[in-house]
């Protein structure tokens, strides 16, 4: 079913929609303290930081927990609508399966909830449980009949790659409902040979998310379920690059490179590349209409305007059209503007 949206534009400025931003609800379980285990995520609101176990994971501002301050930065922004989805860190594919779902089932209930409260401002993304595909196909279910809008997972998932062969009744379910399922990095320190920062979020996210778009195109995802509608965060990280390499090896071994540009023209990007020359190379490999404005908000210190700032100075130095700062994600997500 396609869900109407109202299109908030003002003054002749097209809508804006950001289709990349992360939220971490209040009140989750604290599975630390069930468990044990020092991997689990909480937040700490008080002092305005994320925990891991008992060591600080990153401090957050309030945005990343506060509905109130995430809506003034939207209007500060003039962004009209923002899809919410899990803070990486909570995806949790390493977990046991029964104590994934019943954080994630915790974290989906409060996002959805959180829309349904920003007077229609928000959209909501929800997890689940890869590392057990079939809790991960009922709870895939159980919240797009809730009303969130798809899903986010992991580039890797519990330690497979996507193409993984146990993974395919996940996606067959996914395809045959037409899930919308946006593809962030959060194993950015097994991708590359080196640890640390800049490394991890300048290499290793991009990496991680390269391979995953790699698995889906050339280890068969996108020809074994063509309904598929996937996304993935930072301009789809260093793969836009390397797809003529991997072309060049596969299409000439299997005499099939058109059909190959084709799969990679069905996934979406975002536009979360920092540096308007870079938009050239997603028009040309993604098409110009999945190209969608992202800004991991409220993460990056320049915060939604220093992101719509970079998306403007693409749009006019590639002559994108106005599509890409909100009705592309409203098409990703079967989403009608009226």
């Amino acid at each position: 079913m396609t869900a109407a949206v109202t299109d908030a534009s003002a003054n002749g400025r097209p809508l804006v929609v950001d289709i990349h931003a992360h939220h971490f609800p209040v009140g989750l379980p604290d599975m630390f303290e069930r468990t044990g285990d020092a991997r689990w995520p909480t937040l700490d609101v008080t002092e305005s930081r994320l925990m891991r176990g008992t060591d600080v994971f990153r401090s957050v501002r309030s945005a990343c927990f506060d509905l109130g301050a995430r809506i003034t930065d939207l209007d500060a922004a003039g962004v009209d609508r923002q899809v919410i989805s899990p803070v990486p860190v909570t995806l949790v594919d390493w977990a046991a399966p029964r104590d994934a779902l019943t954080f994630l089932r915790a974290q989906n209930d409060a996002l959805q909830q959180l829309a349904a409260e920003s007077g229609g401002r928000l959209v909501a993304l929800g997890a689940v449980p890869l590392q057990d595909t079939d809790l991960a196909i009922v709870e895939m279910q159980r919240v797009m009949r809730a009303g969130m809008v798809g899903l986010e997972i992991t580039a890797m998932a519990a330690g497979r790659e996507l193409d993984d062969p146990t993974l395919d009744a996940f996606w067959a379910a996914a395809a045959a409902d037409r899930v919308p399922i946006f593809i962030h990095p959060a194993h950015q320190d097994v991708a590359i040979r080196r640890s640390g920062q800049p490394i991890e979020f300048g290499l290793g996210m991009l990496t991680d998310t390269a391979i995953a778009a790699t698995a889906l195109v050339y280890g068969g995802v996108l020809d074994r379920h063509p309904d598929l509608r996937i996304a993935l965060a930072h301009g789809c990280g260093t793969f836009g690059w390397a797809h003529p390499r991997l072309r060049y090896m596969a299409g000439r071994a299997e005499g099939r490179s058109s059909a190959l540009d084709d799969l990679v023209r069905s996934l979406w990007v975002d536009s979360l590349v920092f540096d308007p020359a870079l938009f050239g190379v997603l028009v040309e490999r993604f098409g110009a209409d999945h190209v969608m404005f992202g800004s991991d908000h409220p993460f990056l210190p320049e915060g939604l305007a220093g992101q719509l700032e970079i998306l403007q100075a693409g749009c006019e130095a590639h002559a994108l059209p106005d599509g890409v700062f909100g009705a592309n994600a409203l098409g990703f997500l079967g989403m009608a503007a009226s």
